[in-house]
Formats: structure tokens, sequence, C-alpha cells
């Protein structure tokens, strides 16, 4: 048996043991250097994809061969190309050895469909907090309209939707270039939209519309409270879906705790297939810092990562911008820097001033999030998709805030202060009650404090 033999061999059975971004991203382009009845050594392309292995797949690596090789003793690992940028020597820019020319005609068609053609899938990182999302994104670019349509996928800001939905796009497209892909955010499309009832253009923007066999829509909660836009995009969803045209949409929230959507939206939202993105895990982090110093040609040791993947938890953006943040100074410093310096650097971002919330915050928070001007929640108009929103507004300020009931009444025009109280217990009363309140509640909990 060969080298490349013996490698084929321990692939066949790997593929089948983990995730295929992790055998895409950790084991597909290793290669065997050498071997012999006691040893393997494995050859890796910089050293902390070398470390990755040894830490995370060296047993699974080593069990597999001794099925094959059964006088097998121990794997090792080795660096077989040049050493990578060290953390102190960081470079302006990246090589790109193995470039290839793009397809013009793929560019061109992507810019018409608004895709940026960094968001791929080979560049998402997969983890259980986004393994659902993921394969329902993979599997529709595999037969558009036919299969999870539409797919919903819901989570809270900067954990990667936009990525995801880019590379639905993307993937399609380079697969099937003849189709129509069109990706647009909702405050887009409620712009074109206003902007063709202005015009008196409206039948025209249908048409437009109506050629697209994928439409894929970011932040689709945006529509709240837009109601001739809904009216709009009702018909363009029927249209589509009924023609097998593949839908994908995105939110902050699942369709049911979007406020002042219309009833036949939402079930038509729910119709499909929903998957959210939670928080990711520790590992799940520590795997998309070591992606983008991957995609970056840089090496940094792995305490760094480990503290900027221990200290922000809930942004992947967030995530990221720690360490261009980093990568930006320590190229800018051109010196070798110890880790307190490091952290020193990192300061700025992770030791964030801890948020001050104020009645001025809440009253905001409340009003973007149910579509809404402030003003609107202290008016006197009694519609009920004004009177809900200023009662949690009422709500926030005494639970979270501790105002006074009487303060609470001066703030929204001199009310009675009896007033306020039953707004507060209707609030509490509903929140036991309601479901999709509850999760409206805990969603302006997040974005007010930890937003």
């Amino acid at each position: 048996m060969n080298r490349e033999e013996l490698w084929q061999s321990l692939l066949s059975r790997l593929q089948f043991q983990v995730s295929n971004f992790q055998f895409n991203t950790w084991l597909k382009h290793v290669k065997i250097s050498s071997f012999d009845q006691k040893k393997v050594v494995l050859a890796v392309n910089n050293s902390f994809t070398k470390e990755w292995l040894e830490k995370k797949y060296k047993n699974l690596i080593l069990k597999n061969l001794k099925e094959i090789l059964p006088d097998v003793e121990n794997v090792f690992f080795e660096i077989n190309k040049e050493e990578k940028t060290s953390l102190s020597q960081i470079p302006q820019k990246k090589s790109s050895p193995s470039f290839q020319q793009p397809n013009l005609e793929i560019f061109q068609k992507k810019q018409k469909a608004n895709l940026n053609p960094k968001y791929r899938f080979s560049n998402f990182v997969v983890g259980s907090f986004n393994e659902l999302a993921h394969a329902a994104a993979l599997a529709i670019t595999k037969k558009p309209g036919q299969m999870y349509n539409p797919l919903f996928i819901y989570g809270s800001v900067g954990l990667g939707k936009t990525h995801l939905l880019q590379a639905i796009g993307n993937e399609i497209l380079e697969n099937q270039p003849e189709l129509e892909i069109k990706y647009i955010p909702t405050q887009v499309f409620i712009s074109q939209v206003i902007q063709a009832i202005k015009n008196k253009s409206i039948d025209e923007l249908k048409k437009k519309w109506q050629q697209t066999n994928v439409l894929i829509v970011d932040d689709i909660q945006f529509l709240a409270g837009k109601e001739r836009t809904q009216e709009e995009f009702f018909y363009l969803f029927n249209f589509l879906y009924e023609n097998q045209r593949q839908i994908v949409l995105s939110s902050d929230r699942s369709p049911r705790e979007i406020p002042a959507l219309a009833e036949r939206l939402k079930s038509r939202f729910e119709g499909g297939l929903m998957a959210d993105i939670s928080f990711p895990d520790y590992e799940s982090r520590m795997a998309i810092l070591k992606s983008k110093c991957q995609e970056k040609n840089i090496e940094i040791p792995d305490e760094i990562l480990e503290y900027i993947a221990q200290n922000i938890k809930k942004n992947i953006r967030e995530l990221e911008g720690a360490l261009n943040f980093l990568i930006f100074n320590l190229s800018a410093k051109k010196e070798k820097m110890s880790f307190n310096k490091v952290k020193d650097v990192l300061k700025k971002i992770i030791e964030k001033p801890k948020k001050v919330i104020n009645a001025k915050m809440i009253i905001k928070e409340i009003a973007d999030f149910y579509g809404l001007k402030e003003k609107d929640l202290f008016s006197n108009c009694r519609r009920q998709d004004l009177l809900k929103p200023r009662q949690i507004a009422m709500f926030f300020l005494r639970e979270e805030l501790k105002t006074s009931y009487s303060a609470i009444a001066k703030l929204f025009g001199g009310k009675d202060h009896t007033t306020i109280m039953h707004a507060c217990n209707k609030i509490i009363k509903q929140i036991s009650e309601n479901e999709n309140l509850k999760n409206e509640i805990n969603t302006l909990k997040e974005r007010i404090f930890c937003g």
C-alpha cells in the first residue's frame, strides 16, 4: 500500500465520522508525508492546523489508522510548507499562489443579484448553534423551489444570517447561472415600493420581481407596520411560491414574534422550514477564529484566540472585529508583543464599559422594535398597534428601572398613576398567558441590555 492509497482509505473512514465542515476545513487537505509499520507522519499547511489536529483529531485519526495498519502505534504532524506569518510579523497583503481568473459572466450576475462573492459555504463555520440552518441552506441550493420553501432563518444580530443567505445565492448562481437570483435587504424593498407608488410604476416593479427564480430577503422583520409594502410582498410571495420559485427570508426573530405583521404573512412564513441560529459555543468560536486566521494566512497563538473566544460570546461579527483590530494594531506597530500587551490592545473591545440603561434608551428600543416613532408611544391614540407597545414601555420602566408610577405617568403626558399600574399589571398577566408576548419581552430585554 502506497501513501496515496493509505490516505484515501483513511479519508473514506473519517468523512463519515465528522461533519462536512470539519472534514473540509481540517482533514481534506492533509497529506501523508511518510509511514512505516509503527508510525504515520501527516503533512499540514501551517502550525495552527497542526496544533488543532493534535488537540482535536489525533486520537480519531490514530484509531482509524489502526483499522488499516494494525501495528501502527502513533501518528505525528509536520508542516510541509514555509512557516507562515508569526504574530509579530503580520503582512500587509496575502499572497495568492493559486489564483484563478474568475468567470466574468458569473461575476457580473452576482453583481446584478447584489451578491458579495466573499460569502460562501466553504468559509461559513458550522457548529451546533447553526447546524440546521446551514444544512437547510445547502439543501435548497441543489433543487431551488422544490424543498424547504420558504426557508426562514432567524436569530440575533451578528450570528451569520447574511453570510448564509448570500452563500445560498452564490452557490446557486455558480451551479445554475441561468436562474434569476435577487438578494435584497427589506429596507431596500420597502424603499422601492414607496418610490414605485410615488411614480405610479408599481405594476412595472411587480413584473420585475416576478422574473425572479430565487428571492432572498434579509431582515424581513422590518416589514412590521408597513401595511402597503406587506400587501405587495404578500402577492409577490404567492406568485413565486405557486410557480415553485425559491424564497429565502431572514429575521432577528421568528414570524410569530414580529409585531404588526399581517397574520397571512406570518402563516406563509411558517409554511416552509424555520431554522434558528443561536449563540455559538466556545469550540465554535475557536473554530471561527482559526478559520479567519487561515483565510488571512496569519498565525496567532492559541492563548490569544482563546482569550478572544472566552470574552466575546454572543456575536460573531464582534469576534471577527476583535481579530481584525488585533491584526491591524500588530501590523502598524511591527513589533513582537507579549500576551499582556495583546490583551491591552484588545481591552477597548473586550472590556466594554457597562451599558447604562435609561428611560430614553428603553423608549427608543421599543419604538424601533415595533416599527414606530418615539412620539407615537406618548400620544393619546388608543389604536391597538400603539396601545400594546405603550403599555410594554410602561412595564419596562417600572420593572427594569424601578421608576415610580407617578414618574411614569408624568413622562407619558400626565396620565393618572392608576393607568400606569393597570398597564403594568396587564402586561405581567399576559406574559404568563401569551407565549408570543413572552418571547417579544425576552427579545426586547436582549436588545436593550445586551445589544
